[in-house]
């Protein structure tokens, strides 16, 4: 299996989409492999899920995204985990383990870019988060 994580600074990024790269790493009977960083191709609507699935990406971890990037994402066959934070090595060793859970997304919807009136921020609880 193929994983895209979202990445920004060695952590999980908040949003896929504005992540300034994305971590791909392969798992071959449970051990990472073939372990990547490429650079986010931009952030119009249906890019980046086409971009990944050119990579023969499986799934997408991110902290959030919204309800129209995952029916894209869907369309290819990319199941997005979302709800995901931390250092992206522990990210892998649960990957690896088969413990990596999913949760919400952290992103509200209306959030970001093309989503009816921009924001500058996503909703994310607490203290607003630059984008």
């Amino acid at each position: 299996m193929k994983y895209a994580i979202s990445t920004d600074n060695g952590f999980v990024s908040e949003h896929f989409g504005r992540c300034p790269e994305f971590t791909i790493i392969d798992i071959i009977n449970g051990k990472k492999s073939n372990v990547v960083k490429v650079d986010n191709p931009g952030h119009s609507p249906g890019l980046i899920p086409q971009f990944l699935n050119e990579k023969d990406v499986d799934f997408i971890i991110t902290g959030g995204m919204g309800a129209r990037a995952q029916m894209l994402f869907d369309e290819y066959g990319i199941k997005a985990i979302l709800g995901i934070t931390g250092k992206i090595e522990d990210v892998i060793n649960q990957i690896e383990q088969d413990v990596l859970t999913g949760g919400i997304s952290l992103c509200s919807p209306g959030a970001g870019k093309g989503y009816g009136l921009d924001k500058d921020q996503c909703d994310h609880g607490g203290e607003g988060h630059n984008h």
